[in-house]
Parts: structure tokens; sequence; C-alpha cells
């Protein structure tokens, strides 16, 4: 029996100051550019003006790529293109420039923070700031076993809290949250179809490295089973997390969770992160008015999970990789529009001349 009470992050989470808000829209209305000739921008810095309860908003000065890393058992069944419990690969790779979200991040100035909660490693083979969070080695195999047990679905949970924490106290302004798995999309899709009442094939998709038709259908497969186990715990949250989720699922979730009890926005990377923010919004309808839909990655579960959010991508260029590289491209976009919305001038005030009357009069009295 779980201690922890999910039910406090509904008392706990506030929407953005709507008051706020309304004043940056009346700044907008002022400023030399007609409102709504900036597109999605104009709305975008208005969200940051109410996230921040600030007018006009504060630029985004200390941004971080957070990526929760885990491998997950059902790779196990033959639905990844990456080899079961490798995602410690991957992780290496981030940590020595030569992923995707590496570069983007080195160009644009980011700091990245891995933060391994399940991989099927040593933990000696990484450093010690990556693996102190870790709950356990790999995970169960959702079709016929649990992920976690409730204990350690807890212990990921509030990780994923600490995190939030320690990312809010450092004066993180801005989080691009992505994941590091192998399995990963498949979790997701189990989570995704059990929230929205869909079945498998609607939500099955080709993963971050395309598999081909033959892995789709295993894949298929392995989410059609784990449903079946995921429908029977629908009601707790925190025991879906533990059957079908996974470590770095649950931690992902806590983190979104508390990253908005903390007043920290939040941009939404791929499929396993948006099914993360699914699960939050369950234990918290409020939360989603935190977090920011980065782009659309053509996964069938992602768009499932952001029209269910009613969030809409800001971008749509068929970005698979995961780890953040997608989320990450558009920071530039999230900067710009503060910049914009902070910077442009207001129109001048016209100074109204005397009515023509009333000169009329005047020299007629003369």
């Amino acid at each position: 029996m779980s201690s922890l009470n999910l039910d406090d992050f509904t008392d706990l989470i506030e929407r953005p100051d709507g008051g706020v808000r309304r004043d940056a829209e009346a700044r907008r209305e002022r400023q030399v550019v007609p409102p709504g000739s900036l597109g999605r921008l104009d709305d975008l810095g208005e969200w940051l003006s109410a996230a921040q309860s600030a007018v006009p908003v504060r630029p985004i000065e200390r941004p971080r790529v957070v990526l929760f890393a885990g491998d997950h058992g059902i790779a196990e069944r033959g639905v990844s293109a990456q080899p079961l419990g490798t995602a410690d690969r991957l992780v290496r790779e981030v940590l020595e420039g030569g992923r995707p979200v590496s570069v983007l991040a080195r160009r644009l100035g980011v700091p990245v923070r891995i933060v391994d909660m399940s991989l099927d490693c040593d933990p000696e083979t990484l450093p010690d700031e990556v693996v102190r969070h870790r709950v356990r080695r790999g995970s169960g195999r959702i079709d016929v076993e649990d992920a976690l047990t409730l204990e350690e679905a807890e212990a990921a949970f509030l990780a994923g809290v600490a995190v939030a924490d320690e990312e809010a106290d450092a004066g993180t302004d801005l989080v691009v949250l992505g994941d590091v798995s192998v399995g990963g999309t498949t979790v997701a899709g189990v989570l995704i179809a059990a929230l929205c009442g869909t079945d498998a094939s609607v939500v099955t998709g080709r993963g971050g490295l395309a598999i081909d038709d033959l892995a789709w259908m295993r894949k298929c497969a392995a989410i059609r089973d784990a449903l079946r186990r995921a429908r029977p715990v629908l009601g707790d949250q925190l025991q879906l997390l533990a059957t079908v989720g996974g470590a770095d699922v649950a931690a992902i979730t806590g983190f979104l969770l508390q990253s908005a009890v903390r007043k920290t926005p939040v941009i939404l990377d791929g499929v396993v992160v948006a099914a993360c923010a699914l699960v939050g919004q369950r234990i918290a309808f409020r939360a989603p008015d935190w977090w920011l839909a980065a782009h659309d990655s053509g996964e069938p579960g992602q768009a499932k999970a952001l029209d269910r959010m009613a969030l809409e991508p800001l971008l749509s260029h068929g970005v698979t990789v995961g780890e953040g590289a997608g989320a990450l491209l558009a920071l530039p976009l999230v900067q710009a529009a503060a910049a914009l919305a902070a910077e442009l001038p207001e129109k001048p005030q016209v100074v109204e001349e005397p009515e023509k009357e009333e000169e009329d009069e005047k020299e007629d009295s003369e």
C-alpha cells in the first residue's frame, strides 16, 4: 500500500495567472505591430507572462534539457529497432556529445542533464550524478508482469519530484523534457490507449528508429496484451505506472506535476513524455496549463495524447529520434516570443488637438 497521495497535486497546482495574462494581452494591443500579426508567437508571449506572473515577460535565460533514462523489458518481444537493454549506450553518446540533442544543446548553449532511473547496466559505468536516482536495473515485461513494484513506482515518482525541485531551486526558468529509452514507445502506447479508451492499433507507431512491418505487428500485439493488464488498474494512477509503466515513466510523471507546482514551464518532447503528461493530467487537471507541446513527431499515440490534453504542437518536422531533440528545436521559438513580447515598442500616444469649433468661436469673439 502506497503512502503517496497523488490527489494532493490537484490542490497544489494552480493555473498560470489569468490577470497577468490579460495585462500582457493589453500591452500587446499597445505595441507597434498589430496583434495577431505574429501568429502563435503572440500567444506564446502571453502564456509566458502568465507563467512568470510578469509583464513585460522576462527573457528565457536559464533553460535546461532534462532527460530521464531507462530500459523496458517489453523490448524482449522485438518491438524496437534498438536491441534490448542498450539505452545506456545512447546515454553515453549523449554525454560524449555525439547525439542530435548534444549537438543542438551545444549550438543553443543549453546544459543537458540525464537522470538514470532504470538502465540495464552497472551503475559504476556512468557518472554518479547520472545514476544517483536509479530505482532498479531494467523493468518487467509489461505484457506478462508488472514493470515495477508499487514501492519502486513510488520511489521513481518521488525521484522525479525531487529533480523538479532541484531544477527550480537552481533557477532553471524553462525545461526541455525528453527520454532516453529502449522499448519506451511501446510503454507509452499502452498508457495512451488505456487512458484514451482506444485499441492498440490506433496508438502503435514505428518508434524512434523506424521498425519494419513485422516488428510493428509484434509491437501492436504487445500493446494489446499489456492493455489487458492496464485496464483493471485505471483508477489508481500510481498502480498503473507500476503495472505497465517503468521507473523512467513514473519519474517523468512526477517531474511534470512538481514542475507545475513550482510554476516551471516545460516543453514536452515525443510520445513517451506525452504519455506521462496524460497520466499527469489524470492526476491534476490543471497541470497541462504549464506545458507546451514542442512538435508533432508523427507517432499516432502522441497525437492522441496531445489532442486529449488540448495541446497544439508548435512544430511539425517529423523528428522521431526522441532524447529531447525535437523539443529543443522549439526552444528558439519560445525565446523569440519572449523577446518580441518584451522588446517591441509601444505605439506613441496621440496628442489630441483642440477641436476646430473651439477655434472658430475664439475667432468670432475677437
